[in-house]
């Protein structure tokens, strides 16, 4: 039995492996817990040296840092994956955009470092901001003049980033600033897929749904709704983009924007498995990719074969739009991540976007995309969170002034 390290897992990464089957198969070994929790304790360099020494025949990660580390202990001990550098080429972004305007020219917006010299960016308003290393929504923003670039303010992410990334080579001051991109428009798309021994291989195509009238994502559907020429077109895109990173012999996703006419635009490329879909693609296709990302981990071609669609998945994100106190959260039930703790704002706790705070994750399945979405709905609706509003607990503690 192959044996695999899985590196400081998340939750639902044990939630998957465990519902499709994957300890038969493979001997599963974890080291560590998800780094949200435990990074003011973590010394990356000790721990891959200690991991680096265990008996394995793969090694995987499924978020941006425990992907590099990952990497960084399979490049010791000479096991299948990406380069830790390649993974860099991915996660740090003026890079990333360097390397894809020289593959694939048509599909980079203009962007620019923020600060930078002259102080603004070569290209008018409006545009978004987003943190040269970042994860997920966190901390970007639409910049609408050129006056709010002189609030931007960087959150704890980049030097805790660091501290991993100094050992595949980034320079610690790399990792501050802001990029600023052009606005685009189109349907988000994430395309999913591999890269075995040179050849790109695409799982799926994933796609963004948002909640009425904002940026922020409501859900992921799956499988995508766009025309074949179109799905056609993204696979021949990620062909030319990801090689041009370096990347081989892991999983990769690609998030997009696809306009109604013209070509297709990049957003970013990651350089690991999009782990909140898997659900989505084990439900449709009948198989996980956790289990092609463990073949392909150990030296194996996962062979993956697109099947006809089972039904419609979708993996939901329940928010909110206004800061408050949590005073009561759901009991734990299956296939629900609870994404904040009691007693606690909003806005000191979880992953956010600049506009709204995450509560709950969870998947459903239909026959089609809108039984789907509306079974999500009801089930949000039934979740027992009680929020407090923080304008009124805030106007209470200060009395009558």
């Amino acid at each position: 039995m192959r044996a695999v390290l899985v590196v400081c897992p998340q939750e639902r990464d044990l939630r998957e492996i465990h519902a499709a089957g994957l300890a038969e198969e493979f001997g599963i070994v974890t080291a560590g817990s998800d780094l949200d929790a435990h990074d003011d304790a973590f010394d990356p360099e000790l721990f891959v040296a200690d991991h680096a020494a265990r008996p394995v025949d793969g090694v995987v990660g499924t978020k941006d840092r425990s992907a590099l580390l990952a990497a960084l202990i399979a490049e010791r001990r000479r096991l299948p994956g990406p380069t830790p550098q390649a993974l860099l080429a991915c996660q740090h972004k003026p890079t990333s955009r360097r390397l894809q305007a020289e593959a694939v020219p048509e599909a980079v917006p203009r962007f620019a470092l923020v600060p930078n010299d002259p102080a603004v960016p070569p290209f008018a308003t409006p545009f978004f901001v987003k943190p040269v290393v970042g994860r997920l929504s966190e901390n970007v923003h639409r910049i609408d003049s050129f006056g709010q670039l002189d609030g931007l303010a960087e959150d704890s992410y980049p030097p805790r980033y660091a501290r991993i990334a100094a050992l595949a080579g980034l320079p610690v001051d790399a990792v501050h600033g802001f990029l600023a991109e052009e606005l685009l428009e189109g349907s988000e798309v994430t395309l999913e897929g591999y890269v075995f021994r040179g050849r790109v291989a695409v799982v799926g195509v994933t796609d963004s749904l948002k909640y009425p009238g904002t940026n922020s994502f409501e859900g992921f559907a799956f499988p995508s709704a766009l025309p074949p020429a179109r799905l056609d077109e993204l696979a021949r895109l990620a062909e030319r983009v990801v090689p041009a990173l370096g990347f081989d012999d892991g999983f990769f996703n690609i998030e997009l924007f696809v306009p109604h006419e013209g070509p297709a635009t990049l957003i970013e490329v990651n350089g690991r498995l999009a782990s909140q879909f898997a659900p989505l693609v084990r439900a449709v296709q009948g198989r996980s990719t956790y289990e092609a990302l463990f073949s392909l981990a150990t030296g194996e071609d996962p062979r993956w074969q697109r099947r006809a669609p089972r039904c419609v998945a979708i993996s939901y994100c329940l928010r909110v739009f206004e800061d408050a106190f949590v005073t009561r959260v759901p009991e734990p039930a299956d296939g629900v991540e609870i994404l904040v703790e009691l007693g606690r704002r909003l806005s000191e706790q979880g992953t956010n976007d600049a506009d709204s705070y995450r509560l709950a994750i969870f998947h459903e399945i239909g026959e089609t995309r809108a039984q789907a979405l509306q079974r999500c709905r009801v089930r949000a609706a039934s979740l027992a969170f009680e929020l407090e509003p923080a304008t009124r607990l805030a106007t209470a503690a200060g009395g009558d002034g």
